[in-house]
């Protein structure tokens, strides 16, 4: 076993002590017995690892478990602290390079201290070359809230950048996250916080969120990991939000050994088929609450075609349980009178957001209900939920277009779709 011991206080610095070369590398310090762990990362396209996050074990006398934090406090206390985890840095890389692997990433957590260290990415490449591992086989996840906003941390991740080595942005929604981190930092990879993904566990509507925040970090040029995946729901909200790469528990714990390929690409098959059942398993139940607001638009359409006026020829729509109003635009997409609300219904959301309840002149040609509606005239269209900027709740809204004696006009009904929503 090659084994790098670190000897007690008041002798000369720890030195790696040689050992047989084909066996995994242990630290030993204090009593303790330190080694790596490896747990894959995966990438949902290419359905196998693509990488390795390396992280710490460690085992006392009686080689028991012990929390790896109990080995770095009691370094910590002995001045230790930046030896043992340049040591255990060295134990990473040395047990990952024995893997028999091709071009998988070595995940790397940096501890704030050693990324403000100047000397850190010289001995870092230093010891990649030794082992002939290119520093582009190495991702340094930088903690999201390391370095504050100093122009100095920003230096030190760009020049590791320049170096060679990519650059993840770990913890990203934890506490005080700012997207301008990503944007300052420009790292390759950003690893969203297992805060978020509890959340979204909890709260539907923290899950409808998630996608447009992975394809707000895919925008600004960031792939996406999504860690700390432990059940088979964690993993379809991932896979839901198109997450690049994923890990966790339930696809793979932290090990001495590489993952199989082939499990890695059965366990995502099974997923996406099930992750197709779900999504039509859903749109089946929008299909059949919208069913009714579809045929009742239908109707309201022919009748305002015929001419009658649209607070009439839309009552039925009206009387439905969750619609929240209707409206008609011309063909530029703009509102033609005011919002034409259900009678005796009102919001209590209404009086706080009055400013934005009166509507007649309001233009709505970029709003997709507009626009797929014009494109195909006498079909119904209905959006996705999103935010109706009315009383700032969520909505779908219906749209058909029709040519009536005044032109194109498009009749619109929004629908309430939060399930929490109360009138009086």
């Amino acid at each position: 076993m090659s084994m790098i011991e670190l000897d007690p206080p008041g002798f000369q610095p720890p030195r790696p002590v040689a050992g047989d070369a084909d066996t995994r590398r242990t630290v030993v310090y204090g009593g303790y017995t330190v080694f790596s762990v490896f747990q894959p990362v995966f990438s949902v396209s290419h359905r196998r690892a693509i990488g390795y996050h390396a992280s710490l074990r460690v085992h006392d006398e009686e080689g028991r478990q012990v929390p790896s934090h109990e080995v770095f406090t009691q370094a910590a206390r002995r001045g230790d602290l930046l030896e043992l985890g340049r040591l255990a840095e060295s134990l990473h890389l040395g047990n990952f390079s024995a893997f028999d692997s091709h071009d998988e990433w070595l995940f790397l957590s940096l501890h704030p201290a050693a990324l403000m260290d100047t000397s850190y990415g010289d001995a870092l490449l230093a010891g990649l070359k030794a082992l002939g591992l290119p520093p582009q086989r190495v991702v340094l996840e930088v903690p999201e809230q390391a370095g504050g906003e100093t122009s100095r941390f920003a230096e030190i991740v760009d020049c590791l950048r320049k170096s060679g080595f990519l650059i993840a942005l770990g913890g990203f929604g934890a506490k005080h996250s700012n997207i301008d981190r990503v944007w300052h930092l420009h790292p390759d990879i950003v690893s969203l916080d297992r805060c978020i993904l509890a959340q979204a566990s909890e709260h539907s509507h923290i899950e409808r969120v998630l996608p447009g925040l992975v394809s707000l970090l895919h925008e600004s040029g960031q792939l996406v990991l999504m860690g700390g995946l432990t059940t088979e729901r964690d993993a379809l909200i991932a896979l839901e939000c198109n997450v690049d790469f994923v890990q966790g528990t339930f696809f793979a714990g932290p090990s001495v050994e590489p993952v199989e390929p082939r499990v890695a690409a059965q366990l995502m098959d099974a997923l996406s088929a099930k992750l197709r059942e779900r999504v039509a398993a859903r749109e089946r139940a929008q299909a059949a609450r919208l069913a009714p607001y579809v045929t009742a638009l239908e109707e309201a359409s022919l009748r305002v075609v015929g001419g009658e006026p649209v607070d009439t020829g839309t009552e039925a729509l009206l009387a439905l349980p969750d619609t929240a109003r209707c409206f008609l635009l011309d063909a530029q997409g703009r509102q033609i009178g005011d919002n034409i609300l259900p009678p005796g219904r009102v919001s209590r959301r209404a009086k706080r957001f009055s400013p934005l309840l009166h509507s007649e002149g309001a233009s709505w040609e970029r709003r997709p209900y507009f626009i797929e509606a014009v494109r195909a005239p006498g079909h119904v269209h209905l959006t996705a939920p999103y935010l109706s900027i009315n009383e700032a709740h969520l909505c779908v809204t219906a749209s058909i277009a029709a040519q009536t004696a005044q032109g194109l006009q498009v009749l619109c009904a929004d629908i309430n779709w939060d399930a929490t929503a109360h009138v009086r």
